[in-house]
């Protein structure tokens, strides 16, 4: 199979870029005083701003090409017919069936998976109303006060964002945290100050047996019965999100307060399934329900509407132009609202676990860049942190900046003035100020050269009325389906992840070896000279 560098998109584009090397988006924009309002497109309640890229039409043209000759399409389709698109684990990719509604069917394995998706959903609602209402009690009779979800990876990393996202709706009333770390300080902060009479554990891990987890729900376990007392109590206050009966039931969690999932879902994929148990008791069941309706919306965007005028698509073919033909190595996650302060974290794993491969699906070596590095923060506290670099460093990176139109809590005129920053900082990335500009300011010529900003730096803006439960599912499901785009576009598979592995083998080998003095070690001279040094520090001995 020839490789993507060689298809005909893929060499005219390459060709295009060094055609439009000198394209400058001042020149862009003043060549089209309409390409503000052309460069756009709007689904599910999100507005697309793409015009502060630097491309012009014949690249948009030959992108949607590339699509094409990478068939795009066909990848949708076979990902909705429940195809096992994620090759080396011989599995479906089918996370669009959890948003599914009613009177639609998704299939695996000659099996229609949304009766026991919604059976799962409605589960986890009377569970929800249960804890919520109180009437579920811990072992002690008193109601639950504080629920603590314990995972890692997409086990947390979705929860947790989504919890945070969508605060504003949350019961205020009990207490969520978040446990992920096997680092003993991050239990212990997150317990400290919880009654145990009243504390929840939702302890998340499809296998249940993922080390940091289990460590951590030992812990949990550890806790509550030093307490309590009695082991009675764990099925009163544990439950799971889990596929593994036996071993669910050997923690001492009753089966019947066990959540599955799928095998067709990936982890970071995961947030609108039984592990989102967590934010259903947050915000309750209809708000879940609401976000699932945002999810499913951007689906229904992307799998239907024409690539040109496709949020998703478009998104993903930016960040391929950005990243293969304008050398671009990272992407920033700029959200100008202090609720989706996780939000960039989030995109880290569902974006660099997915798409941070090296080989194709047929195992030959890439001859392109895949992912690229995805970060950000909040603004504007970005702004006085990081933003130097945007706009002046060396390096170029991606901006993805994301507003509401209208805040969850207004005060004063701070909205407008979080708006007006959102909409500068895109301003002064694409086309900065010039030395004649800087020097029509008055400076002084010595400071020119620092005062100078180049722009034509890329950015895309992205707008939403208010952040809703909808709102979030269908900005999640944007970036779920351009990532799968982009891993078609690169011809890699964007559901497995065996980079991870490598680590936690030889972790296993080493924790052993730091216990047991009298062990051999038979490393590289440095991992033997830390565990050497570690043996006799650990724990403070």
């Amino acid at each position: 199979m020839r490789g993507r560098t060689e298809l005909p998109a893929w060499k005219a584009l390459a060709a295009h870029r060094d055609a439009v090397a000198d394209a400058n988006l001042r020149d862009l924009f003043a060549r089209d005083s309409h390409r503000g309002e052309r460069l756009t497109a709007e689904a599910a309640g999100w507005y697309l701003d793409y015009s502060k890229n630097r491309i012009d039409d014949e690249g948009l043209r030959l992108l949607l090409a590339l699509a094409g000759e990478c068939k795009v399409r066909e990848r949708i389709e076979a990902m909705w017919r429940g195809d096992k698109i994620n090759l080396t684990e011989h599995r479906a990719a089918l996370h669009v069936a959890l948003r599914a509604q009613t009177g639609e069917s998704f299939v695996v394995d000659g099996v229609d998976v949304v009766p026991e998706v919604h059976a799962t959903l409605a589960r986890m609602a009377e569970f929800s109303e249960r804890v919520r209402s109180g009437e579920w009690k811990g072992h002690s009779g008193k109601p639950i006060r504080a629920v603590v979800n314990i995972g890692i990876g997409g086990s947390d990393l979705g929860p947790v964002m989504a919890y945070e996202a969508l605060r504003h709706y949350s019961r205020r009333d009990i207490a969520f945290r978040f446990v992920s770390n096997v680092d003993g300080t991050d239990f212990y902060e997150a317990v400290r100050n919880l009654d145990p009479a009243q504390t929840l554990f939702i302890v998340c891990s499809k296998t249940f047996t993922t080390q940091e987890t289990l460590a951590n729900a030992h812990a949990a376990r550890a806790w509550l019965l030093q307490s309590l007392g009695d082991e009675a109590a764990v099925t009163k206050h544990f439950v799971a999100v889990s596929t593994n009966v036996a071993e669910v039931a050997k923690f001492g969690i009753d089966p019947a307060n066990m959540f599955g999932f799928w095998d067709w879902v990936g982890g970071r994929y995961s947030m609108d399934s039984a592990i989102g148990l967590s934010t259903m008791l947050a915000i309750g069941a209809d708000h879940f329900r609401a976000m699932l309706d945002g999810f499913h919306a951007m689906d229904a965007h992307f799998r239907r509407t024409p690539f040109a005028q496709n949020l998703p698509v478009l998104h993903a073919l930016l960040s391929v132009w950005n990243t293969n033909f304008l050398g671009t190595e990272s992407v920033a996650i700029l959200p100008y609202d202090q609720y989706l302060k996780r939000f960039p974290a989030y995109l880290q794993q569902l974006a660099m676990e997915s798409n941070g491969k090296q080989v194709t699906f047929d195992g030959a070596r890439v001859d392109c860049a895949t992912s690229p590095i995805w970060w950000g923060e909040p603004g504007t506290n970005g702004q006085h942190s990081f933003y130097q670099l945007l706009h002046q460093g060396t390096r170029r990176v991606a901006c993805d900046f994301i507003g509401f139109h209208q805040s969850l809590n207004p005060l004063g005129d701070q909205h407008t003035v979080l708006l007006a920053n959102l909409i500068a900082q895109a301003q002064a990335l694409a086309f900065g100020k010039t030395a004649d500009e800087v020097r029509a300011e008055g400076t002084p010529e010595a400071l020119v050269p620092h005062r100078v900003f180049d722009g034509n730096r890329s950015s895309n803006v992205l707008f939403a009325e208010r952040l809703t439960p909808h709102a979030l599912g269908a900005l999640v499901a944007l970036y779920e389906h351009s990532v799968f785009v982009q891993s078609v576009i690169w011809n890699i598979d964007a559901f497995d992840q065996w980079g991870v592995e490598l680590g936690k083998q030889l972790a296993a080998r080493i924790v052993p070896e730091l216990q047991n003095t009298d062990a051999g070690l038979k490393h590289d001279s440095s991992t033997n000279a830390l565990i050497r040094r570690l043996r006799p520090r650990r724990d403070g001995i």
